[in-house]
């Protein structure tokens, strides 16, 4: 079901304008905007980098490795999943993902910053794209499956995202949250990116727990690199005055497939069972109750 953020009402159809008061959504650069205040500019990330990481991410070990991870806990946990929502899509390459591996799956992104949704409307055509704040979603027990990819840790107040994902959610639904954990891997790139905070796993599950979500699965990742992000970390200690914040992503193709081929171990072992305690990420699957 659709939600009326202005009066709350819920109701069905194509048609976002409410039946009840009469709002609609605006109209952004040929998107539905919910939160038309942000459009133009996300807090923590500036929409300029979007071009240049949409080039880089799909050569990049980590977001690779990562989509990987997600397509297989989707088919793994996910399977008769009809709809899906991607919260804070970026330019859609992890909803390009999904509807190469699972194209009957009916997808619905969303960003707040609609220059990003432009990448993703190219990226994956078929999808439904959305302009919104995480805050206030615009769904109401409407999805078999939602999913927010290293999104959470750049909102202050993450325990009301996850309310609101819990609410998108139909009864049986499926929830899965990508972050970054460890604190003490803290740096200046974290504060660059936007980040609010890295998360330590108890903290995590007390979070998705309290809203209501039951958790079946948690495993860390990108845990063999773990060391070596640390000393990646201790050079990034002291703030910068020129900083690239997607300096990380330009690395040696050499090096690139190193790392990659490291981390589809670590993903084969995870799928054997095994969960990870620590690592740079933290993954989570959780489900909402019948």
């Amino acid at each position: 079901m659709r939600l009326c953020l202005r009066c709350r009402t819920t109701f069905g159809g194509a048609d976002w304008k409410c039946p009840q008061c009469g709002a609609h959504p605006a109209v952004i650069d040929g998107f539905p905007a919910f939160a038309p205040e942000l459009a133009q500019g996300a807090e923590g990330f500036d929409p300029a980098h979007f071009s240049e990481l949409a080039r880089l991410e799909a050569g990049n070990f980590w977001f690779r490795a990562r989509n990987r991870l997600i397509l297989w806990t989707l088919e793994r946990y996910f399977p008769d999943a009809r709809n899906m929502l991607e919260v804070g899509c970026g330019t859609g390459f992890v909803l390009a993902g999904i509807s190469g591996s699972r194209p009957a799956l009916h997808m619905t992104g969303s960003e707040v910053a609609t220059e990003g949704l432009a990448f993703a409307a190219q990226r994956v055509p078929s999808a439904r794209l959305i302009q919104m704040d995480a805050l206030a979603i615009p769904f109401h027990a409407e999805f078999d499956l939602a999913g927010a990819f290293d999104v959470i840790e750049h909102i202050a107040d993450d325990r009301a995202v996850l309310r609101q994902l819990h609410a998108a959610l139909a009864p049986g639904g499926g929830l899965i949250l990508t972050v970054p954990q460890h604190p003490k891997l803290w740096s200046e790139y974290d504060a660059r990116a936007g980040h609010v905070r890295r998360y330590r796993r108890a903290e995590l599950r007390e979070k998705v727990a309290e809203v209501g979500l039951e958790i079946i699965r948690m495993t860390s990742f990108v845990s063999l690199l773990l060391p070596l992000m640390f000393l990646s970390r201790l050079t990034q200690r002291a703030p910068k005055a020129h900083y690239d914040p997607l300096a990380e992503l330009r690395i040696a193709p050499w090096l690139n497939r190193i790392l990659e081929g490291a981390l589809g171990v670590e993903r084969a072992l995870i799928r054997a069972g095994i969960s990870f305690p620590a690592g740079g990420s933290l993954l989570l699957v959780a489900r909402k109750p019948q």
